[in-house]
């Protein structure tokens, strides 16, 4: 849950009706030849049915599939409210040219040769005819891209020829709606797929290159159709993460989830991504944070995409992963056991009057477990089955039920379907054989009439956890969570601070300072100027101290053998300084020293590191990890978008593989982890507010002191914008 800034709250979503249902729409490079892209694209364009009018473009025929051929877009009778553009990359600004004087409101460019070759031509081709679309009031799809097939408008602008089934009957449209950019994957990997197995779609789109209308536009527009129930979306890169926060909040508003497959999350993904479409695609793991974040459901494959959406386009959303399996085999049961922990579904124990029915079904049944084994007793008898089934369902302790079949009869696979339909709580069944008496009786025949059927138990159990998932975020989108900002904010005295610094790096005093402007606090400090001024400190503070170099120039203190710690004594402090500023300048020999800062020793605590970094598509980002080998050798890292609210920094902190230290293990104490959660917040809105003059900041180590102690910065670096150019 994110605030968004004011101008974007009220921005409106671009209106791709006519895009999507255009009343005309004509394709130039039009043919009869179907070996041809525009053969292939206006034929099934009408083979489709469109119910308006689309007419051929192109200078070199009379007619295509018996319809009168026009030389040029100004020929038509009336002005299309989308054209779809098949010409040679030179060709693309002269048709363009056309559209705009007819006042063409949409166009798809299929050609490619633009930006996704990484030539300055390309490029410079892409950004020209983006900028005169722009300036003439065209809206763009592509360029080098495969299209649109609108199922729910019977629209079709596209060569992939799914238009039609093996009887050469218009597909019937469904309520799943797809965007992808490449055309291969998302016609062929995700809606063939789907349609394969019995799903069926509303709308797809293949956008390329998104040069101008992009992935989110189209998924901003299926939050808002009546045709839309679940947005599947498969993408190289997401260029404006600020529309996808406001998108994602207004499908959680319509309780439409969003499935998401983000590709490029590894280096090759990204050298291939950048290849296929010209992407730039960002970090993987603030990507993957981002979506928890926001709602969107992450899928590592394409079969994912579909699968998920099968169970979700139900709209049951359920309140927990807490869910219940049976079959009359035990070794189902096992293996759903293991698997649904690995994936985070929880079998709890059912109620004392559910087992009481279960042992009145089966007598001699003994304890009734979760997942259940119905045993060889219920072979063969529909009845014991399906009341069993009803009996667990009653149970308030379960919210998902995934009953499972191997080989049954036709009857008894009714049975499970009409169950799985009528159930007010989210349910599917995982069908692992066959039907005994009916060759008919298939998993796609019972997809078609509306019952989620999954062949393998990992793709229906990792459906099940993302629809708890999104249950769970509908909760909270509906309880309203504001996302404020904590009492103790001074971003003016932060700014003055960044002022005065000029440019470059903060001091670490300095660093602290400004962190000290938004509620954290840190171990008594003095700045010694001379090596007196440093043991007189010390005594001030009392005990051990540490003395640390404060120069701009010195990122990295222990590099430049700019640190001391646990030092006491006039003599040792003294030398110590001395060796400090020798080394450095030995180090550095150019660096700017301001002097020496003594710090009182911290007592005994765990370190985390705090940060901040700016992503390339969602800005401000504020991260948490364990300190030394957690974070620099096993990557143990959390990430949210900033600002956040407690919630989020909870979540962050429990996504720890080290986590466990903080809640004590041991025999070591509980650490103040209420005192963390404060202190993310707090960080995530100094990057928030500060966004446009800090690149990072680091707070290594943050030291967590025992519950209700609190926590302290012992080390901080800000680095502003100009420090990166």
């Amino acid at each position: 849950m994110t605030p968004k800034p004011a101008a974007d709250a009220d921005k409106r979503p671009l209106d791709l009706s006519k895009f999507f249902a255009p009343l005309s729409a004509a394709l130039v490079g039009a043919t009869n030849d179907l070996t041809k892209f525009g053969g292939r694209c206006f034929q099934g364009s009408i083979a489709f049915g469109f119910p308006g009018t689309i007419y051929p473009v192109n200078p070199r025929a009379e007619k295509v599939f018996g319809r009168v051929c026009y030389p040029s877009i100004r020929d038509l009778p009336e002005t299309p409210d989308h054209v779809g553009i098949a010409v040679p990359a030179e060709r693309v600004m002269t048709v363009l040219a056309e559209c705009a004087e007819r006042g063409v409101p949409f166009v798809t460019v299929y050609t490619a040769g633009f930006g996704e070759t990484g030539t300055t031509r390309g490029v410079a081709l892409q950004s020209q005819m983006v900028a005169f679309a722009r300036q003439n009031g065209i809206r763009l799809m592509g360029p080098n891209c495969n299209g649109i097939l609108s199922y729910a408008n019977r629209f079709a602008l596209s060569p992939t020829a799914f238009t039609l089934d093996k009887m050469g009957v218009p597909v019937a449209p469904g309520r799943i709606g797809v965007v992808a950019q490449s055309g291969g994957l998302g016609q062929v990997s995700v809606m063939y797929r789907a349609l394969e197995i019995g799903l069926t779609i509303s709308h797809e789109v293949s956008c390329g290159n998104q040069s101008d209308i992009d992935v989110v536009d189209f998924a901003e527009y299926m939050v808002s159709d009546p045709h839309t129930d679940v947005i599947l979306m498969a993408v190289e890169s997401i260029p404006d993460g600020v529309k996808l926060r406001r998108v994602a909040a207004r499908a959680a508003e319509h309780e439409k989830p969003i499935v998401m497959l983000k590709f490029g999350r590894t280096e090759i993904g990204r050298r291939q991504s950048a290849s296929h479409t010209g992407a730039v695609t960002g970090s993987g793991a603030v990507h993957s944070a981002a979506f928890r974040q926001l709602g969107i459901i992450e899928v590592d494959d394409c079969d994912e995409l579909y699968h998920t959406a099968m169970l979700l386009q139900q709209r049951r959303w359920p309140q927990s992963p807490r869910a219940a399996t049976l079959a009359v085999s035990g070794g189902h049961t096992v293996l759903l056991a293991d698997l649904g922990s690995a994936y985070g579904i929880q079998w709890p124990e059912y109620g004392l009057e559910t087992q009481a029915k279960l042992n009145k079904l089966i007598p001699d049944f003994g304890r009734v477990d979760n997942p259940t084994d119905l045993t060889a007793a219920a072979i063969g008898s529909a009845n014991v089955f399906s009341e069993a089934l009803n009996s667990i369902a009653a149970d308030p302790a379960v919210d998902i039920l995934l009953p499972i079949y191997s080989i049954h009869s036709r009857a008894e696979l009714e049975v499970g379907a009409q169950f799985v339909r009528n159930t007010p709580k989210m349910a599917a069944m995982l069908w692992t054989g066959g039907c005994s008496d009916d060759p008919k009786m298939t998993p796609k025949y019972l997809v078609q009439s509306g019952v989620p059927v999954f062949r393998a138990a990992t793709a229906c159990l990792k459906a099940a956890r993302a629809a708890a998932d999104f249950g769970a975020y509908v909760a909270r989108a509906r309880r309203g969570d504001v996302v404020e900002r904590p009492s103790g904010t001074n971003p003016v005295q932060a700014r003055d601070l960044l002022t005065a610094a000029k440019s470059g790096a903060l001091t670490e005093r300095t660093s602290r300072q400004l962190l000290a402007a938004y509620g954290f606090s840190a171990m008594r400090e003095g700045l010694a100027t001379d090596a007196k001024a440093a043991v007189e400190l010390s005594r001030s503070f009392g005990g051990r101290v540490v003395l640390k170099i404060d120069s701009p120039d010195i990122a990295h203190k222990t590099e430049a053998g700019g640190i001391r710690l646990g030092l006491s004594g006039s003599d040792e402090i003294a030398q110590a300084y001395e060796d400090i500023v020798a080394s450095v300048y030995r180090y550095a020999p150019q660096a700017r020293i301001n002097g020496v800062l003594v710090q009182e020793m911290a007592p005994a605590g765990v370190e985390l590191i705090l940060g901040v970094t700016q992503d390339v598509t969602f800005g401000p980002v504020v991260s948490v990890g364990l300190g030394g080998i957690h974070v620099e050798v096993l990557r143990d890292i959390s990430h949210r978008l900033a600002p956040i609210i407690p919630d989020d920094a909870m979540a962050m902190l429990r996504e720890l593989r080290g986590f466990p230290v903080l809640t004590g293990v041991r025999g070591m104490p509980r650490r103040d982890i209420a005192a963390v959660v404060d202190l993310l917040v707090r960080l995530s809105w100094v990057a928030y507010d500060l966004s446009d003059e800090i690149a990072e900041l680091d707070i290594n180590p943050l030291l967590v002191l025992e519950e209700s102690a609190g926590a302290r910065v012992l080390d901080a670096l800000v680095i502003r914008h100009d420090a990166k150019m």
